[in-house]
């Protein structure tokens, strides 16, 4: 029976060593994968970083200023004026229906209780 039992431990020992392994390898290749997402978000976040600096660099209001005025015949550009806008009065605003208006011969499905029944 003893030898029975150092066999069925060997084997169990063996298991778990090729387990251990398995999973030893499978982290390093999981950190390996979150290392390479790491860096390419890294890099993504230093491209947007570029473009909004390149975007606000674009967008000086002297350089739109100066590119309005040497584009005015061909584009018609006008500044903003507050008289362009117009009054808040004018925005005309979506009617709200009340649905229970809508509802013609509203049904109760709560029923009606007869005080007359007995319950047995």
């Amino acid at each position: 029976m003893r030898p029975m039992i150092y066999v069925l431990s060997f084997i169990a020992i063996l298991g778990l060593g090729f387990w251990a392994y398995r999973e030893h390898y499978q982290t390093r290749d999981a950190l390996r994968d979150v290392s390479a997402l790491q860096s390419e978000i890294a890099g993504l976040r230093e491209a947007l970083a570029l473009q909004r600096a390149e975007w606000a660099y674009l967008n000086r209001p002297d350089r739109l200023r100066e590119l309005s005025a040497l584009n005015f015949d061909r584009l018609g550009l006008l500044p903003l004026e507050p008289g362009q806008f117009g009054d808040i009065a004018a925005v005309s605003y979506p009617v709200v229906h009340n649905i229970a208006d809508q509802i013609e011969n509203p049904v109760s499905v709560a029923g009606e209780q007869d005080a007359e029944r007995e319950f047995p």
